[in-house]
């Protein structure tokens, strides 16, 4: 790091550490200098408004994510819907710093979920680099989310302290890890042994005699989506409890203005991130947990920040008191951000919420039009020459192609490995107890070629070359599906949206049908044909099923799927997938290609 960049950290860091109202349960941030002028002409003296920009469940994504991941939707003013390509961390960090112009008092906080689950560049690094990203870019505040607990307590602490990594040691020669400029937030997140919270429950962020008090939560179910070895020892409260807790300890400091970070969320009414969540009322176009949430808050809290759906909304969702209150998400992956306007009054240091909305709220895409952030760009080349000796490490072994997107058959070869891998991945009693997997085909980006692309050898499959296979990071996800369910999806392979052109998915072995291609539609599915380990598919029995995020959200006309319930994190689609290459396959015993004859198709 160069001597500017130093004094650059180093000023930031006592920026967000020092003059502060520091007490064992938190921790006051000061802004720094800033232009005057916040008073608009027309407004009383006594207000000023304040610039909440927020995001939520980044995941490491420090490069462009790729495919679907990649791209936000977006609702013209006729009515249609055009793909807009959105994130990475050269345009996050620009589109911020462009939004911060004019605005002397601003804030930048996140919802949790900023590490795990995260691409290459970062996750082979502990994520310290999103973290160093995360500081350059200005963060402020954030909640811990589920993701957070990936690696444990102990990995989570040193991201907020500092210092090598235990077993990996420093990256870097001469330069040790300097851990968060920011908070991480857990309120709601207490050691068995002491009862108090692991990490700083509540942030005072203040500048010029305005003060914000901010709380930071996860989702209580975090334990039952994480690895049960990474919360040992911690108890998850309620969110709503604890968020009133803290929110009366801020209240008695003095501090009345409150936003609330909650690694909680909802689904939206449309995948279009612009859509009007309050239409045609405030909260209608919003479901999900973080509804109940939000009307439960106590009315001391003036805005909440969320996450974990990886949805974009911001609605308006009544206070207890029957206030309005804005609820606010920004989508996933660094895709968007979400501008809020906060008017704060002098006189009664609280928010301003007038009788038709909480705050000003608008999600912005971050877009690739605009110029990168040099920073940014010059951080992701460095980690990326750190990478290179990680990315040629071998991961598995085939004696064939395996064929994926260049198979040309409705049933790939590579796709039924990827979904072999998801099954297995979630297969085990207290991690999914998935009985069968599916796996969307546009999800496999290339195949497997059994000729070396460097010195690796031929039939050597690295690390890199898994990455290309499935470059998306998502989440593998168990849920439970009816059979009649299960067989709606089926038939939405070949029906509705996807009649024209059918979507095949991929599917792990023991599950068989036949597709009659034929005929048209939904009758494409040979119903009676449908079988699982040789079973006829009970409409009404109850069968677990493992895909990846985006299929469990509907993606790609698959709407059948999204009704899945009781859900289970498992890991990322990569990891799964190098996991089932290593288990799989040895330098002696080779991995063949599936036979890819689970689907029976007749044409």
């Amino acid at each position: 790091m160069s001597p500017t960049s130093q004094r650059s950290r180093l000023g930031r860091r006592l920026a967000a550490g020092a003059a502060v109202l520091a007490t064992a349960a938190g921790v006051t941030l000061t802004a720094t200098a800033a232009p005057a002028g916040a008073d608009s002409g027309h407004r009383p003296a006594s207000t000023v408004d304040v610039q909440l920009l927020s995001f939520n469940d980044f995941h490491g994504n420090l490069e462009p994510p790729q495919g679907s991941s990649g791209t936000v939707e977006e609702l013209g003013a006729d009515g249609t819907k055009k793909t807009v390509p959105a994130g990475g961390v050269e345009y996050l960090a620009q589109s911020l710093r462009t939004a911060r112009k004019g605005h002397p008092y601003s804030v930048t906080a996140a919802a949790g979920d900023m590490i795990g689950a995260s691409p290459l560049l970062s996750g082979l690094f502990h994520d310290e680099p999103t973290i160093e990203a995360m500081n350059k870019l200005g963060l402020d505040v954030t909640s811990v989310g589920n993701h957070e607990f990936d690696e444990g307590r102990t990995e989570l602490t040193r991201m907020q302290r500092g210092g090598c990594h235990p077993k990996d040691g420093c990256y870097e020669k001469g330069k040790t890890f300097q851990g968060a400029a920011f908070p991480y937030l857990a309120a709601n997140v207490t050691d068995d042994k002491t009862g108090k919270p692991i990490l700083k429950p509540y942030t005072v962020w203040q500048h010029k005699g305005v003060k914000i008090g901010f709380i930071g939560v996860t989702l209580k179910g975090t334990p039952d989506i994480v690895n049960a070895e990474g919360v040992k020892g911690l108890t998850f409260h309620d969110e709503v409890a604890t968020i009133d807790k803290y929110a009366k300890v801020l209240d008695r400091q003095g501090v009345k203005a409150i936003v609330a970070l909650i690694h909680e969320g909802g689904m939206p009414a449309s995948t279009s991130y612009n859509y009007d969540c309050d239409s045609p009322g405030p909260g209608a176009g919003i479901s999900g947990p973080i509804v109940d949430i939000a009307k439960r808050i106590s009315p001391k809290v003036d805005a909440l920040v969320t996450g974990h759906t990886h949805q974009s909304y911001t609605c308006t969702v009544p206070d207890p008191a029957g206030h309005p209150r804005t609820v606010t998400s920004a989508a996933s992956y660094g895709r968007l951000y979400t501008d809020t306007t906060l008017t704060y009054d002098r006189r009664t240091h609280d928010i301003v919420r007038t009788a038709v909305r909480g705050a000003h709220a608008v999600n912005h895409v971050v877009d690739r039009t605009q110029p990168k952030a040099p920073d940014m760009t010059s951080l992701i080349a460095r980690w990326n020459t750190l990478a290179a000796p990680v990315a040629d490490k071998p991961v598995g072994y085939i004696s064939a192609d395996i064929s994926g997107r260049g198979a040309g058959t409705p049933e790939e070869p590579l796709g039924d490995l990827i979904a072999d891998a998801q099954q297995e991945a979630t297969a085990d009693p207290g991690k999914g107890g998935a009985q069968l997997a599916l796996m969307n085909p546009g999800g496999i980006r290339s195949d497997l070629a059994y000729k070396a692309s460097g010195k690796e050898g031929d039939g050597v499959v690295t690390y890199a070359e898994a990455f290309t296979v499935q470059p998306f990071t998502n989440m593998t996800h168990a849920v439970d599906l009816t059979g009649a369910q299960l067989l709606a999806a089926l038939q939405q392979q070949v029906s509705g949206p996807n009649e024209a052109s059918p979507k095949i998915l991929q599917i792990s072995r023991g599950l068989t049908y036949t597709l009659d291609m034929s005929k048209s539609g939904a009758a494409r599915v040979v119903t009676d044909t449908v079988k699982l380990n040789g079973t006829p598919l009970d409409p009404a029995k109850t069968y677990r099923v493992a895909m990846n995020e985006f299929l469990a959200g509907g993606g790609d006309g698959f709407p059948a799927l999204k009704q899945g319930t009781n859900p289970y994190v498992g890991p990322s689609d990569l990891d799964a997938l190098t996991a089932y290459l290593t288990a799989h396959s040895t330098p002696s015993s080779p991995l063949a290609p599936p036979k890819a004859d689970r689907i029976t198709v007749v044409k």
